[in-house]
């Protein structure tokens, strides 16, 4: 038993050095592109990429970590391409995967490895683009990424990205976007009540973002409430808010506005401009 208990934290260990070190693997580009959904593709030619924005590979993801230092690859070959570049060879264009801001290596692991190593921060690249229906950053994590695969559902479910081009909904934690579904749902009965008749489920959506989810969220942009919750999102606000004004209103009365909502969370929840610099230095230290 003790032994077994030394491997498991040895393994533990062992991880949580990596990752502080940097040294968690690359991004599998299907593990990306099967989360969240690929509208369109196209070529985008050959042209610089900055180096920071590649965080992936397409079949080599186990061989090099995620500043493109060799785990399982050849380091032989990685000290000879080096070696050329300091001689002033110049290596062919890489290929890569752009997904959103992301980049994934198809070809050229190695020249890209000797090129990081000797501090270039752009590379030559073909690049072939892959645009996801859900923004994409270089800085994505696999956690951040499990919350887009969310968001792409919520999208393919209720098509607002049609209905609503520009629209952008996101959350800080997970299964928020069943609470929206369910915030249109309960939208569309009121809204049918309200003409007398069946509304669409298209209707609904559109009618919840314009009517529901965007006065509030103006509310929050005027009075720069998200100022006051570090970390968060306005997705995140608009669902704590509208919870909260569903309270105050059967403590209160249906008088109670958005407005009044929202100053009553943000006086009750938020931080204070004190706090946040406080806060602002601790996140320095």
């Amino acid at each position: 038993m003790g032994s077994r208990r030394r491997r498991l934290s040895k393994g533990w260990l062992g991880r949580l050095l990596e990752r502080r070190r940097g040294r968690r693997g690359l991004l599998p580009f299907r593990w990306v592109t099967g989360r969240v959904r690929i509208v369109a593709w196209r070529q985008l030619g050959t042209h610089e990429v900055e180096v920071a924005k590649i965080i992936g590979s397409v079949n080599r993801y186990r061989d090099f970590d995620q500043a493109f230092l060799p785990r399982h690859a050849d380091p032989e070959r990685l000290r000879h391409l080096t070696a050329a570049l300091d001689r002033g060879e110049e290596f062919p264009a890489i290929q890569l995967y752009k997904v959103g801001d992301a980049y994934f290596v198809e070809d050229g692991h190695h020249r890209l490895a000797a090129a990081r190593k000797r501090g270039a921060r752009f590379v030559d690249a073909h690049v072939t683009e892959f645009v996801p229906d859900v923004p994409i950053s270089a800085d994505v994590t696999p956690e951040a990424l499990v919350r887009k695969a969310e968001y792409s559902a919520f999208l393919k479910h209720t098509r607002l990205n049609e209905l609503r081009p520009g629209q952008c909904i996101e959350f800080s934690e997970l299964g928020r976007y069943r609470v929206l579904l369910k915030h249109i749902e309960v939208h569309r009965y009121y809204l049918g009540l309200e003409r007398n008749s069946e509304v669409s489920y298209p209707d609904a959506v559109a009618s919840w973002y314009d009517r529901v989810y965007m006065p509030l969220v103006e509310t929050l942009r005027n009075g720069r409430v998200l100022d006051a919750f570090p970390g968060r999102t306005e997705g995140d606000l608009y669902v704590w808010i509208s919870e909260h004004l569903h309270y105050l209103r059967q403590q209160e009365g249906s008088e109670v506005d958005v407005e009044s909502a929202v100053r009553s969370f943000a006086r009750n929840f938020g931080i204070t401009g004190l706090e946040r610099i406080l806060q602002s230095i601790l996140d320095l230290l």
